[in-house]
């Protein structure tokens, strides 16, 4: 597949392009800066808001591996949203690395990890752009998506394992009683996912067996 990943130079649009280069994906890295790409790879060197359909309409697949700065979270809203009405109407799929605090605590579907009271007060800005960002792509219309969390805990030292399970959209614990997973299963996960075909217009999660 030809596959298009906005943000390959950050710490996990790195590990996804990788694992797709690795599997024999055509993979282009749609970055801001070129310097900042250290591997040999084709790229389209431009600001994400700057993106056309014209650009992204030969792409299989577009990963929306973007990652706003702490100070900015509302990017994540108007971020999604732009590639969102850009790959409206194209047959190209979207696939979005997404975040943990939208997870529901449990069957009821009722509260959200970032809505409980435990939940990091440091964090709480991203997860609640992050979780609105999530319900505007739920109520797109024209654009085939699938938006993956990652666990709960995100461990970017964390071994590459192979050991992970997709879920749903309750925080999944693994054996352990934990809700985990490393940047690297993660990156394998997602190409998984992506190759399947399956979960469009769905939201699943990532976790450690």
């Amino acid at each position: 597949m030809k596959i298009g990943i906005i943000g390959a130079t950050g710490k996990q649009g790195n590990l996804v392009l990788l694992e797709a280069y690795r599997r024999g994906h055509e993979v282009t890295a749609l970055i801001r800066d070129q310097s900042k790409l250290v591997h040999e790879v084709p790229f389209i060197e431009k600001e994400l808001y700057d993106l056309t359909p014209a650009e992204l309409e030969e792409f299989d697949v577009i990963v929306n591996a973007f990652n706003a700065l702490d100070i900015m979270p509302q990017l994540h809203q108007t971020s999604l949203r732009h590639i969102t009405k850009v790959l409206k109407d194209l047959d190209t799929r979207l696939y979005v690395v997404g975040g943990a605090g939208s997870l529901y605590i449990d069957d009821s579907k009722t509260t959200q990890l970032f809505e409980t009271d435990d939940f990091p007060a440091a964090f709480l800005p991203t997860a609640t752009n992050m979780a609105k960002a999530l319900e505007e792509l739920r109520n797109s219309k024209g654009t085939n998506w699938t938006y993956v969390s990652p666990a709960a805990n995100f461990d970017f030292e964390g071994d590459k394992t192979g050991q992970y399970q997709i879920a749903g959209e309750v925080l999944t614990l693994n054996a352990q009683g934990e809700s985990s997973i490393s940047y690297l299963d993660y990156a394998s996960g997602l190409i998984e996912i992506i190759e399947s075909g399956k979960f469009n217009k769905e939201r699943v999660s990532l976790v450690s067996k």
